[in-house]
């Protein structure tokens, strides 16, 4: 079959690469000079299902007006006349009930285990170098009330068997000795042992590679402009080089699907929510991180990648804005210089924004639509490194009409239907 994937970001390619493996003749297209230069290019650089949780859950809207008036605020509102932001915000408003927060965890978690796995698998297979680690996540909590909360964190990973360890002040620093000069500015910490680490644009870029040389067509620096459909059923995407004839096509274009889709009649609840990220070049390795520090009160990971530190964070709700105002960084900044003083140089950093998918529930979209031949593979907002790999094997086993290797029961848009 061919099959035509939009999009090379890790989510695109990780789709490609479970295609080609099923013997699908792949086309990627690709605006961009070459892979993951969009989203996936400087995300925080964590691989964690263990945190794999629907920003839509109890409690949160009462939290997000506290945030947006803190100096360092971890959410950023810029409200504007736009329909799809109005939509976006009352559904993910609804979904912040206990039930409905229960049902979308148990979504993301069934894909995030299974796609942890997959990236294993494919770790063993291929020779893919991403400055990757198996050290955990440690989820920072500045203040007692916080530690205190985790409880029903820790309820929630135990249900779903999540290994953890709920560290004191001295166990943090056990942890990620580099914490040792900022013991004052915490009281303990969450640790996740399974989750992992690593350069999701080395990762993505590997791999494109070697698909390249195993025969998968990549065309880049090429414009998508439309889906064309005969008889029915979508047959071609139309490029600035031209019709690519395509059997199926795989739509994995992260917040741009739904203005693809939207003149076949889909509605995609995927909506831009920016995040944003400094790469600093470690100068004092033992006052740097071992692996990844989640900071709690600023919602910022702070991330060990080979000789650098990736700090990510944020979210901003302002429509398809790319703009880098020099407070995001000040507070990017802050957070790993007050937890990790001296580890960083100051004077090379890399700043950057992406725009992550999100959905209004959580789960991204994966699976078919109401117009044949038409496929998603788009909506994981902070989690598309975490899950690419298992939303790729997975989707790769639809197209193909294959036995899906996880439960896709919730998954696809039919679950917006109603």
């Amino acid at each position: 079959m061919k099959v035509a994937v939009l999009g090379a970001g890790v989510v695109g390619v990780t789709s490609a690469y479970y295609l080609a493996e099923a013997g699908h003749e792949v086309t990627v297209i690709d605006r961009q000079p070459g892979p993951a230069m969009e989203t996936s290019f400087a995300n925080a650089g964590e691989v964690s299902p263990g945190y794999a949780s629907p920003w839509a859950a109890p409690g949160i809207p009462l939290k997000a007006m506290r945030w947006l008036f803190m100096h360092h605020a971890p959410l950023i509102l810029k409200p504007q006349l736009d329909l799809a932001m109005i939509r976006w915000v009352a559904a993910m408003l609804r979904n912040c009930t206990a039930a409905r927060y229960a049902l979308n965890k148990s979504r993301m978690v069934r894909l995030a285990e299974f796609s942890r796995d997959e990236l294993a698998l494919l770790r063993e297979r291929l020779p893919l170098d991403y400055d990757h680690r198996t050290l955990g996540t440690l989820q920072l909590f500045r203040t007692q009330k916080q530690f205190d909360s985790s409880a029903s964190d820790i309820a929630v990973l135990q249900s779903y068997g999540v290994p953890y360890e709920l560290l004191d002040r001295d166990g943090c620093v056990r942890a990620e000795p580099g914490l040792a000069a900022s013991r004052d500015r915490f009281v303990g910490g969450l640790r996740l042992p399974g989750d992992e680490t690593g350069d999701c644009h080395k990762f993505t870029a590997a791999l494109a590679a070697w698909l390249q040389d195993k025969g998968v067509r990549f065309l880049y620096d090429t414009g998508i402009h439309a889906l064309e459909t005969a008889s029915g059923r979508v047959a071609a995407v139309r490029t600035g080089a031209g019709a690519v004839a395509a059997d199926a096509v795989l739509v994995a274009l992260g917040s741009h699907s739904p203005a693809l889709v939207r003149p076949l009649g889909l509605r995609l609840p995927v909506y831009p929510v920016k995040g944003y990220s400094v790469t600093l070049r470690i100068v004092a390795p033992d006052r740097a991180p071992v692996s990844t520090l989640l900071d709690e009160s600023y919602k910022v990971a702070v991330t060990r990648l080979g000789d650098r530190i990736r700090v990510g964070g944020m979210a901003e709700i302002s429509g398809y804005d790319n703009s880098l105002p020099q407070r995001r960084q000040e507070t990017l900044l802050y957070c790993v210089n007050d937890l990790f003083p001296g580890a960083a140089a100051q004077d090379d950093t890399g700043y950057w924004s992406g725009l992550r998918p999100m959905t209004p529930d959580g789960p991204p979209i994966i699976g078919a639509t109401p117009v044949p031949g038409l496929f998603l593979n788009t909506g994981h907002g902070t989690l598309g490194w975490t899950m690419a790999c298992g939303s790729g094997r997975l989707i790769a086993s639809l197209i193909g009409g294959t036995a899906p290797p996880i439960d896709p029961d919730g998954l696809d848009i039919t679950r917006y239907s109603s």
